[in-house]
C-alpha cells in the first residue's frame, strides 16, 4: 500500500472554503483506494502553518501515477494552486508492504 499525504496552507483566510472545495474534487478520482480531505485542527503547540491535509492510499506507484493523470487531479490543481501558499507532499509504503 502506497500512502500519499499532502499538506496545504492558504494565502488568504477568505480563500479557505475555495481551497477546501478544490481539494474535495480529488475524492472523485477513481484511482485511489481511499481519499480523505481534512482540516487541520491546529492543536499542536509547535506550529500550525498547515490548513488542510490530503490523505490517499494507492495499491502501487502506477495507481498514484494514474491518479495524477486523471482530470479531477488537474481540476483540483487549477482551483487550489492560485490560492495556496504552502504545499508539502510525502509518499511512503505502509509498513506491511515495505517489509515484503
Amino acid at each position: 500500500m502506497l500512502r500519499h499525504i499532502v499538506f496545504f496552507s492558504v494565502k488568504q483566510g477568505e480563500d479557505r472554503e475555495a481551497v477546501h472545495d478544490g481539494l474535495k474534487l480529488l475524492e472523485a478520482n477513481p484511482h485511489a483506494e481511499h481519499v480523505e480531505i481534512g482540516t487541520n485542527l491546529k492543536q499542536d503547540s509547535l506550529g500550525n502553518d498547515v490548513d488542510f491535509i490530503v490523505y490517499a492510499e494507492f495499491s502501487d506507484a502506477d495507481a498514484l501515477a494514474s491518479y495524477k493523470a486523471h482530470p479531477s487531479y488537474q481540476a483540483s490543481i487549477d482551483r487550489v494552486r492560485p490560492l495556496r501558499e504552502l504545499r508539502i507532499a510525502a509518499d511512503f509504503l505502509s509498513p506491511v508492504e515495505a517489509h515484503r
